[in-house]
């Protein structure tokens, strides 16, 4: 990766975050240790599921939406409002972890409203039980 004065980019020109950083995905400076990036390498759904729960118990939901966000770009369009859905919810995760109560809670009902239109779709959850992750993270944002 090739370091701009604006932002890292790489070969191809796309924007990559080459600054390390904290568990809450905060950019720490160049030449500090931050915590290991995660692979952008798309997931068949039940691994993205175990990886994101994997990083949440670490408590890296920053990086569990960087999981996620790899799924829902990567998948079927109409299982788009799913991923996107349950990144919302670790994003919010990561404005609560960060004291952000506001955006916190914005991002969890965000991420709400998507998965309950996907539920009404009938689309498959993986086994996810919706309903509860999002009272789940309402009860942990406050």
């Amino acid at each position: 990766m090739t370091a701009t004065p604006d932002r890292d980019r790489d070969e191809e020109g796309r924007a990559r975050q080459a600054r390390p950083r904290d568990a809450l995905g905060r950019p720490l400076p160049y030449g500090a240790t931050g915590v290991e990036p995660v692979d952008e390498t798309p997931r068949p759904p039940e691994e993205t599921i175990a990886m994101a729960r994997e990083l949440l118990e670490q408590g890296r939901p920053f990086s569990a939406h960087e999981v996620l966000e790899v799924r829902w770009k990567s998948g079927p369009a109409e299982e788009r409002e799913l991923w996107q859905g349950l990144a919302q919810l670790c994003v919010g995760l990561t404005h609560a972890a960060r004291g952000n109560a506001i955006g916190a809670r914005r991002l969890v009902e965000r991420a709400a409203g998507r998965l309950g239109t996907y539920e009404r779709g009938g689309g498959p959850t993986y086994g996810l039980v919706l309903g509860e992750l999002v009272e789940c993270a309402r009860r942990r944002v406050g």
